[in-house]
């Protein structure tokens, strides 16, 4: 039943909130539900063995509600079930318009997150994908910047276009499975020839190559960072990327190996190009969030590499490193929001001397940013380790050039730390405060993770270990 629940509660929730009239009654609702769900999650991880759950859904069709939490899913649900909550309480003392509609809508993209990650049945997983991406239109359209409409537009016909490829392909692998039937294990058995599987691949691997995204299908991506509300950037970029990375590892990898296996070099050259790309223009940014989101996307792109190296240390540091990820780069987009709502502006070129007035935000950024660096003892090192490790067993010039990442990352990462917080002060920061007290405890948290993650790891790849084991069975 857990993994049910963990659906059903944030849904139910997010349903009950929009007739809540009170903005505190709203925000209350929100983080209890955010607070149960977690709760629920670390049962999850507490217990043995692959979790189930099924129901008849749409037998006319071939379709049922079935649901499966192994030690990915495991892990990706701990990720969407820390974030919401720590969203919710980093942003406790942000306002908005109808706040009833903006924390309903966030709470059904949370049940939409957990359904895509839990989904064992294709138009399962097709709907719940689709219920996580709707309530972040809404979000960005309603709640987001000056330029929200039209960047919302290009959101929205990109996603669309992805999602349509991925029910094309869907229903075309659902009309060659033996039962027709949409159950996982059924799409993992079919029978292609090996032009039926290119074909597969390139609808499913491109609407999953957009939402990650990866190069050349990011550019609604720093936009729409830019542009949505923090709270929702915060879960754009901390979970719902991971949407596109784990889809790729439960439906196409198993489904389509021959053509995996055909296309994995291109893949490849194309994630390695964006890291590098994404690296440069973030050195050039002037805005914090548009230095985060191209940072996000170099970080994605190395991922998305080490997955069609197609070796188990790859595959492995992947299943870390989205959880890393998640949490490394919700701390930066907190202390973006932390600056922006208290200075008023993102701008490095308007920020200088921080540290002076916020010395606990300052060391706070500081362990998240050199995380961010993969420094040793920080999470994300070990991560990277092994992503970079699989990297180099498949080709070390591919590798090579990849790594370049590692050197522009921390330019631009300790470039951002030096223009906000070193210094003299100026104009926007001599006012400045230090951060309030829920802020200090959110960002402590992740700082322990972080800390703790990078010391001892080994709790998180054995938890997912079965998960890889189970991919490579399938090649």
């Amino acid at each position: 039943m857990i993994p049910l629940l963990l659906i059903l509660i944030p849904m139910l929730s997010g349903l009950a909130v929009f007739f809540l009239k009170e903005a505190n009654s709203s925000k209350a609702l929100a983080l209890g539900s955010s607070v149960i769900t977690l709760a629920l999650s670390l049962m999850a991880i507490n217990s043995k063995g692959v979790l189930h759950y099924d129901a008849s859904w749409l037998p006319g069709l071939g379709g049922r509600f079935t649901l499966m939490q192994d030690g990915m899913g495991k892990m990706l649900g701990l990720l969407t079930a820390i974030s919401f909550p720590v969203v919710f309480a980093a942003t406790f003392k942000n306002t908005y318009q109808k706040p009833a509609a903006f924390y309903g809508l966030m709470l059904l993209a949370q049940a939409g997150l957990l359904g895509v990650f839990l989904a064992a049945d294709a138009l399962l997983f097709y709907f719940f994908w689709e219920l996580a991406l709707i309530p972040v239109y809404f979000l960005c359209s309603i709640w987001g910047g000056e330029k929200r409409i039209a960047v919302t537009f290009k959101f929205f016909i990109y996603t669309f276009i992805g999602s349509l490829l991925m029910l094309v392909g869907i229903l075309f692998v659902y009309a060659h499975t033996a039962d027709h039937s949409f159950a996982l294990q059924s799409f993992y058995n079919v029978q292609l020839t090996g032009k039926q599987q290119a074909y597969v691949f390139a609808l499913f691997f491109i609407a999953f190559a957009i939402k990650m995204p990866i190069f050349p299908l990011h550019t609604w991506q720093p936009d729409a960072y830019e542009q949505a509300p923090t709270a929702t950037t915060m879960i754009l970029s901390g979970v719902m990327v991971k949407m596109g990375l784990f889809a790729v590892i439960r439906w196409v990898l198993p489904m389509v190996p021959g053509a995996v296996k055909g296309h994995a070099l291109f893949v490849i050259i194309l994630s390695v190009i964006g890291m590098v790309y994404a690296s440069l223009i973030a050195i050039k940014q002037d805005d914090i969030k548009r230095l985060i989101a191209y940072s996000s996307i170099a970080h994605i792109g190395l991922m998305c590499a080490a997955i069609f190296t197609q070796n188990q240390i790859g595959l492995e540091g992947v299943m870390i490193q989205m959880f890393n990820h998640g949490i490394n780069v919700i701390g930066l987009w907190i202390v973006a929001d932390v600056i922006e709502q208290q200075l008023g502006t993102r701008k490095f070129s308007e920020l200088g001397g921080l540290a002076q007035k916020a010395p606990t935000l300052a060391i706070l950024l500081v362990v998240m940013a050199l995380a961010n660096v993969a420094l040793p003892l920080t999470n994300a090192f070990v991560g990277e380790f092994l992503l970079f490790n699989g990297l180099f067993q498949y080709n070390i010039w591919i590798a090579a050039v990849a790594g370049i990442s590692i050197i522009l990352s921390a330019v631009y990462t300790l470039n951002m730390i030096q223009k906000i917080f070193y210094g003299n002060t100026v104009e926007k920061t001599n006012n400045a405060v230090e951060i309030d007290f829920n802020i200090q405890v959110v960002l402590s948290v992740l700082v322990v993770m972080v800390l703790v993650m990078g010391v001892y790891p080994q709790p998180m790849i054995d938890l997912t270990k079965d998960t890889v084991n189970a991919i490579f069975a399938h090649r």
